[in-house]
């Protein structure tokens, strides 16, 4: 590993970059990037609600959280083009971070809205392996009978995120040893908890650098789509050809795969071509950041007035809701590529994303925390950390053999679902201990 070669992966495009359009044609795909787009008048409403009448909580919320879909999608669009002209390493990494749920989750920590961070956190895990992976299966499943994908590099990706899921059950189990037989709170159990997170939180960045130097350095070619061990998709046989028992493919040449080279390395790569020049990315990026991180304020702001009623709880706010509205980008690219046969993609995406979150998002969150002197933890709600062990260990049976089908997609759907219903009317843990161990937020 060299100095060089750092440097290559976090500054060098891995593709070459045609030139840039004018300004003109910039911001013409600025205003056709999306039809969401149409979607930011709700911006200028969602203001005004907020300085004209603080106590519309609902209205505020409402407005707010429609403005941050069109955001969001422009804020995916802006990072997109910028990742074009870096490297590797350096797109992941502001693919990761430039994001409205990171912005959300950061306003929301000022504010000690920890259990807003801590569910919106759980609830970004299940949205992107359930919902997100299950419609990826579900609408390519639509097209193929059946779908390939890498099975060594997924395998690989379930063992990664059941070690996340065990950073997050071992403080509540370590919780509720040394509490047991106890009366009342103990502080010094909270302090302990406390220093725990903090210790998991800096192997669990640890991890995911050694995940970014698997992945773009010593074992890329596991993560492409000429990868060996991906199943050729199988497509729908003609109900004529089905009964003499002929199946459909996508087939490559026998050459082809006899060499190792995929059809598409005997074609010389295409320049990508960016929509948007450098300063208007850079732009765009710094004048969307600004939009959502207000407009995340007011909404971190009105969740506490819309729960008091208690027709909504904040469990369900952060579990299913803002994990929805700030992945909506990814929802939407995940998805579509996986209808063109591209799911290696897709569950780059996906459990990609998902993977990010734990090992990057959390831990980099509670360091944060630590920075701020703000008591957030690793002691996640036990509900919710059973919810997500139960996820990951259903999608690690799904993804077991390396291919998917629509009833797959499905089951993962059909999940998320029966959880989201289950939160909505989930108030949150009863155990005053366990909201009293630890110390208060100011």
């Amino acid at each position: 590993f060299s100095l060089s070669r750092a440097r290559t992966s976090l500054f060098t495009p891995e593709r070459q970059v045609a030139p840039a359009p004018g300004v003109l044609r910039s911001i013409l795909s600025i205003v056709t990037a999306s039809w969401l787009n149409l979607l930011l008048v709700f911006i200028p409403l969602s203001w005004a609600f907020n300085f004209a009448d603080k106590d519309q909580h609902t209205l505020i919320f409402v407005f707010s959280f429609l403005a941050i879909i069109p955001l969001a999608k422009l804020l995916a669009f802006a990072t997109d083009e910028l990742s074009m002209r870096v490297g590797q390493t350096l797109a992941g990494l502001l693919n990761a971070t430039l994001v409205c749920l990171f912005l959300h989750l950061i306003i929301a920590l000022t504010k000690c809205q920890l259990t807003i961070v801590q569910s919106s956190l759980i609830g970004s895990i299940l949205s992107n392996l359930l919902l997100v992976l299950g419609m990826c299966f579900f609408a390519g499943g639509i097209k193929f009978s059946e779908q390939g994908f890498g099975a060594s590099a997924t395998q690989l990706n379930a063992s990664l995120l059941t070690i996340s899921v065990i950073a997050v059950l071992l403080p509540a189990a370590f919780r509720f040893s040394v509490t047991t037989g106890t009366t009342g709170s103990d502080p010094d159990a909270g302090q302990d908890i406390l220093k725990f997170s903090h210790g998991v939180a800096l192997i669990l960045l640890f991890i995911y650098g050694s995940y970014l130097f698997f992945q773009l350095y010593s074992h890329a070619t596991m993560y492409g789509d000429d990868s060996k061990d991906i199943i050729k998709s199988t497509k729908y046989v003609p109900r004529e050809k089905r009964k003499k028992g002929e199946t459909t493919t996508n087939n490559v040449p026998a050459t082809d795969v006899e060499n190792g080279i995929a059809p598409e390395e005997q074609e010389p790569e295409e320049p990508e071509v960016p929509q948007l020049s450098l300063y208007m990315t850079l732009g765009l990026l710094a004048v969307v950041t600004v939009l959502v991180a207000v407009t995340a304020e007011w909404l971190v702001d009105s969740v506490d007035g819309l729960t008091e009623s208690g027709a909504i709880t904040k469990e369900f706010v952060g579990i299913i809701l803002l994990p929805i509205v700030g992945n909506a980008a990814e929802h939407v690219t995940a998805v579509s590529v996986s209808v063109k046969d591209k799911l290696t993609l897709s569950l780059g995406v996906a459990a990609g994303s998902s993977i990010q979150i734990a090992l990057f998002v959390i831990p980099f969150i509670v360091t944060l925390g630590w920075i701020l002197d703000k008591p957030l933890t690793m002691l996640f709600d036990p509900f919710e950390s059973i919810a997500l062990f139960l996820s990951v260990l259903t999608v690690n049976y799904v993804v077991q053999d390396g291919k998917s089908n629509w009833l797959e997609g499905m089951i993962l759907m059909c999940l998320y679902v029966i959880l989201a219903t289950t939160f909505f009317f989930y108030p949150g843990s009863q155990d005053t201990d366990f909201a009293n161990i630890l110390p208060k937020c100011t």
